[in-house]
């Protein structure tokens, strides 16, 4: 199978290099800046490169993976829809599915292209084909968001090459719940990092930190263009996490204020059995 891959970044590299170490697939790389493609090239992440200025040739590719930034990626595949191989499928690696998938999947249907919302559950906080690696979504999940009009055999083929590529679970759910869960999962974490680390405090923090100060603070470093349009394409669902927070940390201060050990306990006593909880469901999902 011919892949291509465009958008040559953390996660858009790391499939490349995944795909070349693990699979016999041809893998074909696209992206805006030339020296990332010689680079891709010289490190045999890629067989052949496909400059953006000959987006024709993307009918060259049994499944494109578009690895773009959310707020290109609608645009990108609507423009390329008559460029794709009659047949293809394409997917795209976005943190969110509703605005994606509602806006895409129909037009390229109409265009004999298989269209499949995908997210993997992997990355770092750092960015650029630099720090991407073969082994990133090693007994990761990898979500995948058809829709009822989904070809179950090209779903069939993502998938495989998911659980190829070393993802340990390949869950279906629908682009709705997907954006739901994501906001909580994903999104509200790097708001809260982001929070955390603009205390007036932080200037006095060396020597006194270590591993729940990096534990919160590691998504504070991020890609602050890519997640803005991610928090914003998922707004509403982020806006009600935010609310769910701020009403907990209202109850802490309450009970701060009110000196009220018995509250403090009973909340960090069930937080404490959510997690456990949490990490034991993990453990039963990976198994």
């Amino acid at each position: 199978m011919k892949i291509i891959v465009v958008g040559l970044g953390l996660i858009g590299g790391s499939f490349c290099k995944a795909i070349k170490e693990h699979t016999e697939h041809h893998v074909i790389g696209v992206d805006s800046d030339e020296n990332t493609l010689d680079l891709a090239i010289s490190m045999e992440a890629v067989d052949e490169v496909i400059p953006v200025n000959r987006l024709d040739l993307l009918s060259r590719g049994d499944l494109v993976i578009a690895a773009i930034p959310p707020k290109m990626i609608v645009d990108f595949l609507l423009e390329n829809k008559d460029n794709f191989k009659n047949g293809a499928i394409v997917t795209d690696v976005c943190g969110v599915k509703e605005y994606i998938v509602n806006n895409v999947a129909e037009p390229l249907k109409a265009a004999g292209v298989e269209f499949i919302g995908s997210h993997p559950m992997a990355g770092t906080e750092y960015s650029g084909f630099t720090f991407s690696k073969s082994d990133m979504f090693v007994n990761a999940s990898y979500l995948v968001t058809p829709t009822e009009n989904t070809d179950r055999d090209k779903l069939k083929t993502l998938k495989q090459l998911a659980y190829d590529i070393g993802f340990k679970a390949v869950l279906e759910t629908t682009a709705k719940h997907h954006d739901e869960s994501i906001a909580y999962t994903s999104q509200l974490a790097h708001i809260v990092s982001n929070s955390y680390i603009r205390s007036a405090t932080l200037p006095k923090e060396k020597g006194f930190s270590a591993g729940s100060f990096l534990d919160m603070t590691r998504v504070a470093r991020l890609d602050a263009d890519m997640w803005c349009d991610l928090f914003l394409l998922n707004r509403e669902n982020l806006l009600f996490e935010i609310d769910q927070l701020i009403s907990h940390l209202e109850e802490h201060r309450e009970a701060l204020i009110d000196k009220d050990r018995d509250k403090m306990r009973r909340m960090l006593r069930k937080g404490h059995m959510l997690k456990i909880q949490n990490v034991a469901e993990k453990r039963t999902l990976h198994d």
